[in-house]
C-alpha cells in the first residue's frame, strides 16, 4: 500500500483529482492541516466525480501525527529543488510519496527535518523552467511506485 500525503494543500480541484487517483489506485491520502479549502468544497467534490466513497483519506493535525500513524518504510518527498529521479528509485509497499502545496513546496522546517531522517528528495524530469502541477505529479509518482509493486 503506497501513502500519498499532501502537505497543506492550497487548490480543492487538485486535490479532488488526487482523490480520484487514490480511489483507482488503492492509494490512501493523507491531508496535513492547515488545508485551504473545506473538504465539503463544490470544486474538490467535482473533481473528485464521487469518487470520495472508494478513496481512504485521513486528515492529520500535523506532519508528526501523520508520521506516527502511518509508520512508513521510507519516506520519498517531491521538490522540483533536486535532481534525483523519482524514476531512478525502489519504492516499497507503505511507502510515503510527500507532496508540499502547491506555491510554496514543503516548509523549510519539514525539509530540515526531512534531512535528517532516512527521507530521500526526488523529482520528475521535465524541462527547464517548466512545471506540472500538483495532480499531474502525484498522478506520474503513483504509477510509477505502483507500477514497481506490481500493480498490486
Amino acid at each position: 500500500m503506497l501513502h500519498v500525503v499532501l502537505f497543506r494543500p492550497e487548490i480543492a480541484g487538485n486535490t479532488g483529482n488526487i482523490i480520484r487517483l487514490a480511489a483507482n489506485t488503492g492509494a490512501i491520502l493523507h491531508l496535513i492541516k492547515p488545508l485551504a479549502f473545506e473538504l465539503e468544497d463544490s470544486k474538490l467534490r467535482r473533481a473528485g466525480l464521487d469518487y470520495h466513497e472508494w478513496a481512504r483519506v485521513h486528515v492529520h493535525e500535523s506532519w508528526a501525527d501523520c508520521i506516527a500513524f502511518i509508520k512508513p518504510n521510507h519516506i520519498w518527498a517531491f521538490s522540483s529543488k533536486v535532481s534525483n529521479s523519482a524514476f531512478d528509485v525502489r519504492y516499497q509497499a507503505n511507502d510515503i510519496l510527500l507532496f508540499g502545496n502547491e506555491t510554496k513546496g514543503l516548509t523549510e522546517d519539514i525539509r530540515a527535518e526531512l534531512a535528517l531522517t532516512n527521507a530521500q528528495f526526488v523529482t520528475l524530469p521535465m524541462k527547464a523552467g517548466r512545471s506540472l502541477n500538483l495532480s499531474n505529479t502525484v498522478a506520474v509518482s503513483v504509477y510509477e511506485a505502483w507500477r514497481q509493486l506490481g500493480f498490486n
